[in-house]
């Protein structure tokens, strides 16, 4: 009992974790139209620059906000560079942005530890000890989620909203009203990537041991499908398809007992391929996710 009880306190920390993750990546794409492939370099850096900060003695809760402030910035620069393209351009770049953000943390090991990691990483809450810790850094989920949650809800209901939702749609006509469409998009950019950096400054606190191969392509990848899947252009959608997603990872887990001479590594490929036919499934028969059968809503 006590383990089963661990184990759903992890995933339901995991799954808050993903969800700001999920959030930043609907704002992005879903209100503003922008193809990004590299979300998990803002989580890495918001990780490894909370790990890093609290590692020197920095209290938490100070490195937790200085890395998303961090990973906001470190948009910046590339939306000025990348924004100025569009489609599978800017796909291609922010790509090439996390595997860049990977190669340093790898290859900087007088920082980052390189492949080694970063052990020994401060722990949220830990002065409470194991479990009571776990408990209070899923209550911490619990408000930050839905606050921020609240707050993408209030940025889309706002003029600065309604200008990234009309660049998503027609990007030539917001020109053609004498806007900068560039500044807008940046500003989205910075917003969701920061949000990412605070899901990564979780993680660190939370698993108290980052490193590279942590912050990989296919995290991006979930986190799209999770926003596919649950109805993109709107919130509720990215809950339900985040929670959809974790819970058939971690489920999933359990599979391989049940299918006889499958072996461990056939199982991590059989899951991937599952994920593949279900997202497939999905855009073919309910083409606006799960939740949203018709035309897509703003909210």
């Amino acid at each position: 009992m006590e383990e089963i009880l661990a184990y759903s306190l992890a995933i339901s920390i995991t799954i808050g974790i993903y969800l700001l993750l999920a959030g930043g990546l609907s704002l992005q794409y879903g209100f503003t139209g922008l193809i990004n492939f590299g979300h998990v370099g803002f989580f890495a850096i918001g990780a490894y620059g909370s790990a890093l900060l609290a590692m020197q003695g920095v209290p938490i809760l100070l490195s937790m906000l200085a890395a998303t402030a961090l990973a906001a910035l470190s948009a910046w620069p590339l939306g000025a560079v990348a924004l100025r393209l569009s489609g599978h351009y800017l796909a291609i770049v922010t790509l090439g942005f996390s595997e860049s953000v990977r190669m340093v943390l790898q290859k900087e090991e007088w920082l980052t530890r390189g492949v080694h990691g970063l052990p020994g990483i401060p722990r949220l809450f830990g002065e409470w000890g194991g479990r009571q810790a776990d408990w209070w850094i899923l209550a911490s989920l619990a408000i930050v989620v839905p606050l921020a949650f609240w707050g993408i809800r209030r940025i889309i209901a706002s003029p600065f909203g309604r200008a990234i939702t009309a660049i998503r749609d027609n990007e030539v006509a917001v020109q053609a009203l004498g806007k900068d469409p560039a500044s807008f998009k940046t500003r989205s950019l910075m917003v969701g990537a920061g949000l990412a950096g605070l899901a990564g400054a979780f993680q660190a606190h939370f698993l108290t041991f980052i490193g590279p191969e942590q912050y990989v392509p296919l995290i991006t990848f979930y986190v799209w499908i999770a926003i596919i899947m649950g109805g993109v252009g709107r919130l509720s959608g990215v809950v339900a398809g985040t929670v959809l997603l974790m819970g058939f990872l971690e489920g999933s887990r359990f599979m391989g007992g049940v299918i006889p001479g499958v072996s461990e590594v056939q199982m991590a490929s059989l899951r991937i391929w599952v994920i593949g036919v279900g997202l497939i499934c999905t855009i073919l028969y309910f083409p606006n996710g799960l939740l949203q059968r018709g035309k897509p809503r703003s909210l």
